[in-house]
């Protein structure tokens, strides 16, 4: 990867069994994740899957939302729609070279990271190709049908790790977890 190559990054929270979704859902109400996702995603590009933006129902605030769809005719305002992950990682890459500071933040750091948050077809094919997995390990066993690729020790290697009890709006209790790609 050269030095100034954006950070490809998936984000996910995944069940002890691998399951991420349910029905076109989460299976699961992780308020203290979601705040850590906006923190995370904030200011940069997003890519996610049609079915994943459906179920989110709306484009994410103050970040590029690039949905990836096969359906040609496909449209939501706040979004834009390409027909493949190669084609949104494309865009992405233009949109953080076209980074112009704010003139009331002038010091801002541009972005350089790239986050992929799903679905399960669009994290199959991420996982090639990114750089950091950020990990939600949801500590259940979760009934669902659609399931995250095996993290291999292989391949990544945690990085960082924090255990997270169940918030008051939370369903279960986590461990994040962030995974680099091995050298």
């Amino acid at each position: 990867m050269a030095a100034d190559a954006p950070v490809i990054a998936v984000i996910v929270a995944v069940s002890k069994n691998g399951v991420i979704g349910r029905d076109g859902a989460m299976p699961w109400r992780l308020s203290t994740d979601l705040k850590r996702f906006k923190a995370l995603t904030t200011g940069h590009p997003v890519i996610m899957g049609r079915k994943t933006f459906e179920s989110v129902g709306k484009p994410l605030p103050g970040r590029l939302n690039i949905v990836v769809t096969r359906d040609h005719d496909w449209h939501a305002d706040g979004t834009v729609a390409v027909s493949s992950l190669g084609a949104a990682l494309e865009l992405a890459k233009a949109h953080l070279e076209s980074f112009e500071p704010d003139p009331d933040d002038p010091d801002a750091e541009p972005p350089d990271t790239i986050f992929i948050a799903g679905g399960g077809q669009i994290y199959a094919q991420a996982m090639a190709l990114a750089d950091v997995l950020h990990v939600t390990h949801v500590d259940a066993e979760i009934e669902g049908d659609t399931v995250f690729p095996d993290i291999d020790p292989d391949v990544w290697k945690a990085m960082h790790e924090e255990g997270v009890p169940a918030g008051e709006r939370d369903s279960h209790p986590t461990r994040y977890v962030v995974w680099e790609r091995g050298l």
